[in-house]
């Protein structure tokens, strides 16, 4: 045949293996061969030395739409493109519009791919006076999961459903052979610990922690996974804090039932008594973080492969949200698109873990998760040239100096990192050259799961 599109060399980083003196070559934007020594011949060559080339990452959470005109896709992929990440799953809790009908589903999708610069999928949601109604339906218009929340943030925009209708929901979503991702922390107990720390007159940086303790965590986790090995469906816990998850969803593996765990890039790399105590309502985050001790216990489990994924949870509130010095007053959540590779990186090369874990983490597993494997989340012949390279630049992380983020705040502000990107192709283009962000606004597909329920 004649010569490639494109060929990327360096360090080629897989879910078992590095490649030193790898090369990933590309035809019609699909990765048609991998391997070392010389590259063939390409009409466009990238040699990165020993600089890590990575399978793009997908981030199994992320929140563009859950303050009214202020991040968007336009602004959630720009970050996302900056930070190695070729494909985001958007939450479906936007500010005014809940995501759970199959047109609610087709609208977003629409919109998101007039101003998406990397891939996406879209989680779906139910309203809990539908229950599973409109679960079919959001499974034809290309849902990759479904999200519910066993705590309520908001009636409306982030509603909790109570276990009857989530028992019938998760029924309903077993037919679609995708997964029920739920918001672990359970309701009662988290309201009587609010009124409880009301009562003490704790208002600073410690209330929040207090507020939603490790025990709520763990109910919630142990409801999830009972509703899910009743139903016979995929139960995914979308962010874990706390060692004890891990622990559970082991457990009910060990059982024979499909039961999957979330790390949030947070909760790997910040904890309580330092960085919650120093950042405030810019650490406030649901769970909240944790001690060092539990920070230490889910790198133990990450390293012992009982986390399935790791994500950001991202979400960029304006700064004038996070800034409250009455802790409970801020809004939950961080960004992070942009620096999820890096920090996943940093934490596994301290601890003298592989790196293939990254790829394993942030790609493979999140593809098989989200049942689109067939086109994302390796560098593998036949998938999408989805592809970061990564090179040992060390620096102070700045987020307003790059220019790609919505906000110029963050919590990861000042660390020290070891790695930074310094290119990003999607599906065999280039989106980000190390400086710029290259890919236009609406390049980006929505991909859609390969399912073989029962519909």
């Amino acid at each position: 045949m004649s010569d490639f599109d494109l060929i990327v060399t360096g360090r080629v980083v897989r879910p078992d293996r590095i490649l030193d003196d790898g090369y990933v070559a590309v035809r019609d934007g699909v990765v048609e061969r991998i391997g070392q020594g010389p590259a063939p011949a390409a009409r466009q060559r990238y040699n990165f030395g020993s600089a890590l080339v990575l399978p793009g990452a997908i981030d199994s959470q992320v929140h563009s739409r859950s303050q009214r005109d202020q991040e968007d896709f336009i602004w959630s992929t720009r970050s996302a493109a900056a930070g190695g990440v070729t494909t985001i799953v958007d939450m479906p809790y936007d500010d005014g519009f809940l995501v759970c009908t199959g047109e609610c589903v087709r609208q977003k999708a629409r919109e998101a791919g007039e101003q998406a610069r990397v891939d996406f999928a879209l989680y779906g949601t139910v309203h809990p006076d539908h229950g599973p109604r409109h679960i079919a339906d959001m499974v034809a218009a290309g849902a990759a999961g479904f999200k519910f929340s066993t705590f309520g943030t908001h009636p409306e925009r982030f509603p909790r459903i109570p276990p009857q209708t989530l028992y019938a929901c998760f029924a309903e979503v077993a037919r679609s052979g995708l997964i029920a991702g739920v918001h672990n922390e359970n309701d009662e107990f988290v309201r009587a610990a609010e009124k409880s720390v009301a009562a003490s007159g704790i208002t600073d940086y410690r209330a929040h922690g207090l507020s939603r303790p490790p025990l709520s965590e763990a109910l919630a986790i142990a409801e999830i996974y009972e509703i899910a090995a009743a139903t016979g469906c995929s139960g995914h816990v979308v962010h874990c804090s706390i060692g004890r998850g891990y622990e559970l969803c082991g457990a009910y593996r060990q059982q024979g039932f499909d039961t999957t765990i979330e790390a949030c890039i947070h909760y790997l790399t910040l904890d309580e008594e330092n960085d919650v105590k120093r950042l405030g309502g810019k650490a406030k985050i649901n769970p909240p973080l944790r001690t060092r001790r539990e920070l230490d216990a889910l790198w133990h489990h990450l390293a012992a492969g009982n986390i399935t994924v790791v994500s950001t949870d991202h979400v960029s509130w304006s700064e004038d949200r996070k800034t409250d010095p009455i802790m409970q007053k801020n809004a939950s959540g961080v960004p992070g698109l942009e620096v999820l590779y890096a920090l996943l990186l940093k934490g596994l090369e301290e601890r003298a873990l592989s790196l293939t874990l990254a790829a394993r983490l942030l790609a493979a597993n999140p593809a098989r998760l989200f049942r689109i494997g067939h086109c994302k989340g390796a560098l593998d012949i036949g998938r999408d040239a989805d592809i970061v390279v990564m090179a040992r630049k060390p620096h102070r992380y700045d987020p307003a100096a790059s220019g790609h983020n919505v906000v110029g705040w963050s919590p990861y502000a000042g660390i020290e990192l070891s790695y930074r990107p310094v290119a990003t192709f999607l599906r065999g283009r280039a989106v980000f050259d190390g400086t710029q962000v290259t890919g236009d606004p609406g390049i980006g597909h929505f991909v859609s799961p390969a399912v073989k329920g029962t519909y």
